[in-house]
């Protein structure tokens, strides 16, 4: 077994820890907070309420079409973005547990991503509390969202453990994301569909935000996912996880010599 392959395993086999360590973070970023991470949430709402009466006006869409469309956008974007982000530097952020204990390299990924699914899971309330003020019916077609969640976790891990080691080797990467991620919002689905602007539509589909945010949303609002968009996330994960692990495998044992 490739020394990648075999690093993946073990971290595998200490998820536990991993998400002790991702919970650790999250109470030590609000430590003192009253509201913790729950300010999380409460941001989320804001965004929802002030885009949602403004955009839904300048998109001439009905506030209850408009506004759940909207609230699982910004949901799943902040999500992408945060572990997209956060990516470049989750190795160099770790440097000194890399250099002083044995851990697999392949555990900071890890972390990096439960983290964001701990955030995540704060503002699930949000999304309930708008569908229920809007009276939006449970559909059995709503239960598709977890294995739609679970694949899009796994193809943000790929993309994680490859910026995070392209970002230890070439420490520009973590301001290139970072200047081109707030545009990508405006290019991506966010806050709106991709059959709303016919000019762009199939162009949308060019953008990889665009399967990862609605094979989650669709069956969120109702929908069946569709074949395209199943079929572009499945794509990216055997292609990018299949890049990745190569990646992983050949520079592995370099990641601590970069931070």
């Amino acid at each position: 077994m490739k020394p990648g392959t075999a690093d993946l395993f073990r971290t595998l086999t200490m998820m536990r820890l991993v998400l002790f360590m991702a919970w650790s973070d999250v109470r030590a970023r609000y430590k003192r907070s009253v509201l913790g991470p729950l300010w999380i949430t409460l941001g989320t709402a804001i965004g929802v309420v002030g885009l949602g009466f403004v955009w839904s006006e300048l998109f001439h869409m009905d506030r209850g079409t408009f506004i759940p469309l909207l609230t699982l956008g910004l949901i799943l974007w902040q999500y992408i973005s945060g572990s997209i982000m956060e990516s470049t530097r989750v190795f160099t952020l770790q440097v000194s547990l890399i250099r002083n204990l044995d851990l697999p390299i392949s555990f900071h990924p890890a972390q990096l991503l439960l983290r964001q699914m701990i955030n995540f899971a704060h503002t699930i309330p949000l999304f309930i509390v708008v569908f229920l003020i809007l009276g939006k019916p449970f559909a059995l077609v709503n239960l598709l969202a977890i294995p739609a969640f679970v694949l899009v976790s796994l193809n943000l891990f790929w993309i994680i453990l490859m910026f995070g080691i392209l970002g230890a080797r070439f420490r520009d990467l973590e301001y290139l994301v970072n200047m081109i991620m707030p545009l990508l919002m405006f290019l991506s689905p966010v806050m709106f569909r991709p059959n709303a602007l016919p000019f762009s539509g199939e162009l949308l589909l060019l953008n990889p935000m665009t399967y990862l945010i609605e094979i989650v949303r669709q069956p969120l609002l109702g929908e069946m996912p569709t074949l395209s968009i199943v079929t572009g996330n499945l794509v990216l994960l055997v292609i990018g996880g299949g890049l990745s692990l190569a990646l992983f495998n050949k520079k592995r044992d370099r990641v601590a010599l970069w931070v």
